[in-house]
């Protein structure tokens, strides 16, 4: 007589093998199309990016966990706030030191403010959707605790960010501190915002030929400095 208990249990333990399979390969998939935008040069790297977007966002559509487990929700947003709020704390020091060191950068007036980094605002929900939604997400399936997916994923968050010293170290720790924060709060807006708080920080307070204007892989590798840079990120991957 079969034991339906053994192979009810059989058949679990074979989807769960194929489902660890199968968030290995779109990990492997979204995270090599990714490299592969920030070290090719143009033009091909924007037919590139638009290749790896579209890739990203029909395996999310495939494989779609929820808006709740993505964060993508109202539960805890007021929470989770101090997060935005640290970020500005640390903008505001961050500040004050580049005035006294004469590095700050800013775009003059509001308007022109606005104008300069809405996109790359836009860019940042993007970068903090993609870490948490997408990697950390089906880390936090394939590996035993939180603590490792978030480190993992950290990791994974700042190669993609290499030569880049600065922002390859930044990256590194606000991308282990905002996994562990989204495990808790499981809410993406607070980070997304604490997220474009600091990049447009660095950008306006570190001088463009030390970042090189923020810029990663082989962009940052061929800067070249011009008299007048640009006092805002470029958003590229």
């Amino acid at each position: 007589m079969e034991d339906r208990g053994a192979s009810g249990s059989g058949r679990e333990n074979s989807v769960a093998a194929r489902s660890k399979r199968r968030d290995m390969l779109e990990l492997a998939v979204a995270y090599s199309l990714i490299l592969l935008v920030v070290w090719t040069p143009h033009p091909w790297q924007r037919m590139l990016w638009w290749v790896a977007a579209a890739s990203v966002v029909a395996i999310m559509c495939i494989s779609f966990d929820g808006l709740k487990a993505m964060g993508l929700r109202r539960a805890n947003f007021f929470a989770s706030l101090w997060v935005a709020g640290v970020a500005f704390a640390v903008a505001a020091v961050a500040v004050a030191v580049a005035v006294w060191l004469h590095t700050l950068h800013v775009p003059r007036g509001p308007v022109r403010f606005i104008e300069t980094y809405w996109a790359y605002a836009l860019w940042t929900f993007a970068q903090q959707f993609l870490l948490q939604c997408f990697f950390l997400l089906r880390l936090r399936r394939l590996l035993s605790n939180a603590k490792s997916a978030a480190v993992v994923a950290a990791v994974l968050f700042a190669i993609a960010h290499l030569p880049n010293p600065i922002l390859t170290l930044v990256t590194l720790i606000w991308g282990f501190a905002a996994c562990l924060l989204f495990l808790r709060y499981r809410n993406l807006y607070p980070l997304a915002m604490a997220h474009a708080i600091l990049g447009i920080t660095i950008a306006i307070t570190v001088p463009g030929p030390v970042d090189h204007n923020m810029r990663v892989g082989l962009g940052y590798l061929t800067y070249r400095h011009r008299i007048h840079p640009t006092a805002y990120p470029s958003p590229q991957p």
